[in-house]
């Protein structure tokens, strides 16, 4: 039997998926009410942002539904924590009666994974229980971005579109604007009382889905101190008597130590993202732009930390502590990790729970921890909030109104809160089938690893929380270490603002990541990056920092 999956809605991201794959990432970032800004309705322009009293007027009404209470609340924008037993035969109806009309409905999202057959036990079972007739067209994770921008660009776009955050840039954000609809008819104010469990997802959720003036967006809500995390093999740590890193000085000193390319045993896989929260690097995308204390606006690769965070890494790799194969960029970190191959790695959250419960037959001794985020000189970090929301599920413009009210019944059926019998539908599937239960706890059965996956709970979720019934410590762990690492986080001056940068712009940063890339690995100089920083100002970036002032002076700042 393969591992019992986690039942957690703690905000996925690129890096939640991709960090395995070592494929670069985007980082998010957080969300609140501001002006209204250079954004308009459809009949306006598609670029800015809309916030504040406007964005009040297209947002649901927030309706709080706490039907279990979390055993850990949230704090310095923690997601919340349930380490207690859920009486299973004691769940709460979320959703009372069928708000779906079983009218067809096409559902296009991304999946990691295989997927799971057209007609599963799952898939008839999640239908009959909300009312709905999906038919689902999963897509590969690992390239949903080229399937997207086919599929936007054509004549024929599925019902609803699940929208991650970190696609949002150049003609695919603009299209967001184009081809989907606005769902304030249906949503706005009192009218989402009709889909409770969409009346709970948190205001500042609902205002990241705001695109172009409207409320296309259904969102999955994220916490705001979500970070990558550096994991380490505490077992090994332990019996070899290591001390955990506690700066980058440190880091290096140690895994030159802990380094043995004899024993085919190094230090650590690529370590760029944990690098730049190390530095205090802001995130990419929309949310690197900031006005200093100077009252200057700029971009992060124009700030020292930049340069810093990239150079350190760039050490890791000239000093051989790098597995060869995260040099190569090849295989999966989270296997050599496992394997003992490397002793940290960078993943998302969910990388805790899921190695765990994925090592705990095989080998009983494995434990991982996650250390806290230091800064450059080894005092506290500086990190920057992630958004309330990076995920999106969109409606297609020309949609039915049967096909628009199916789409939200089913988005309401998967945005289920903790300890009700839709989230446990969700997450677990049917038992028997699906999952047993065993001293008061869902295990998943075989099947229900190959069907109960990342599917309906791309749709939307509840406010962000973690729960491992087979694992609650982990749950505790995830939960502390975000509102350690929370209790350092700022705020970019871009916080809370879903932005649709200009077309003309789409392709200035993306120069960055090969860049990068390529530096740290030593196959470019440090005059490469810096040039490109100049070629970027010249060629575009200067121009795109006098729209962002416009945009904050409309705006207000979001910090």
């Amino acid at each position: 039997m393969t591992p019992n999956a986690a039942s957690s809605s703690s905000g996925p991201s690129r890096r939640s998926f991709l960090a395995s794959t070592a494929v670069a990432t985007a980082a998010v970032a957080g969300g609140m009410p501001l002006l209204t800004a250079c954004g308009g309705s459809d009949n306006g322009s598609r670029e800015g942002a809309t916030s504040g009293k406007a964005a009040d007027k297209l947002i649901p009404t927030y309706v709080a539904r706490t039907i279990a209470k979390p055993d850990i609340p949230s704090k310095n924008g923690s997601a919340a924590g349930y380490t207690g037993k859920v009486d299973l035969a004691a769940l709460a109806a979320s959703v009372p009666e069928k708000l779906g009309t079983e009218a067809p409905l096409k559902i296009m999202s991304p999946l990691w994974g295989t997927p799971p057959k057209a007609g599963c036990a799952y898939y008839k079972a999640l239908d009959a229980a909300a009312g709905t007739k999906v038919t689902w067209q999963n897509q590969d994770g690992n390239t949903y971005g080229a399937k997207l921008g086919a599929v936007l660009a054509s004549s024929s776009i599925p019902d609803v579109v699940v929208m991650p955050g970190w696609l949002l840039t150049g003609k695919i954000s603009n299209a967001v604007t184009a081809k989907f609809m606005d769902l304030s008819p249906y949503l706005a104010g009192d009218k989402v009382k009709k889909y409770a469990n969409l009346a709970a997802i948190p205001s500042d959720s609902w205002r990241m889905g705001i695109f172009g003036g409207a409320l296309r967006g259904i969102p999955m809500p994220y916490a705001t101190a979500n970070f990558i995390m550096p994991y380490y093999r505490k077992d090994i740590f332990d019996k070899k008597g290591y001390t955990v890193p506690k700066s980058p000085d440190e880091f290096l000193s140690w895994a030159k130590e802990a380094t043995s390319a004899k024993a085919k045993v190094y230090a650590c896989g690529d370590m760029m993202w944990s690098s730049a929260n190390f530095f205090g690097v802001r995130p990419s995308g929309t949310l690197g732009w900031n006005i200093g204390d100077n009252g200057k606006l700029t971009y992060r690769v124009e700030e020292p930390e930049y340069l810093e965070a990239l150079e350190w890494s760039r050490k890791l790799f000239a000093a051989g502590v790098v597995h060869p194969d995260d040099k190569a960029r090849s295989g999966d970190p989270g296997q050599r990790f496992t394997a003992g191959q490397i002793l940290v790695f960078n993943s998302d959250n969910s990388a805790w729970y899921v190695k765990t419960a994925e090592q705990a037959k095989s080998n009983p001794a494995f434990e991982m921890e996650a250390m806290d985020l230091f800064g450059a000189d080894g005092g506290n970090p500086t990190l920057y909030a992630a958004q309330p929301a990076g995920i999106w599920s969109l409606i297609r413009k020309g949609a039915s109104k049967e096909t628009v009210e199916n789409a939200l019944a089913a988005a309401n059926f998967a945005a289920a809160p903790y300890g009700t019998k839709e989230r446990m539908f969700v997450d677990y599937g049917v038992e028997g089938t699906h999952y047993t239960v065993k001293d008061g706890v869902p295990v998943k059965t075989d099947q229900g690893n190959s069907e109960v996956i990342n599917a309906w709970t791309m749709l939307a979720a509840p406010a962000p929380y973690f729960a491992h019934p087979d694992l609650p410590d982990i749950a505790r762990k995830q939960v502390e270490w975000q509102q350690r690492m929370g209790a350092f986080t700022k705020k970019t001056s871009t916080f809370g603002m879903n932005i649709v940068e200009p077309t003309r712009y789409a392709t200035l940063s993306s120069q960055f990541e090969q860049l990068e890339i390529d530096f740290v690995r030593g196959h470019r100089k440090l005059s490469d990056v810096q040039q490109a920083i100049s070629t970027w100002r010249s060629s575009g970036g200067d121009k795109l920092r006098d729209w962002y002032k416009q945009l904050l002076d409309k705006n207000g700042s979001g910090n």
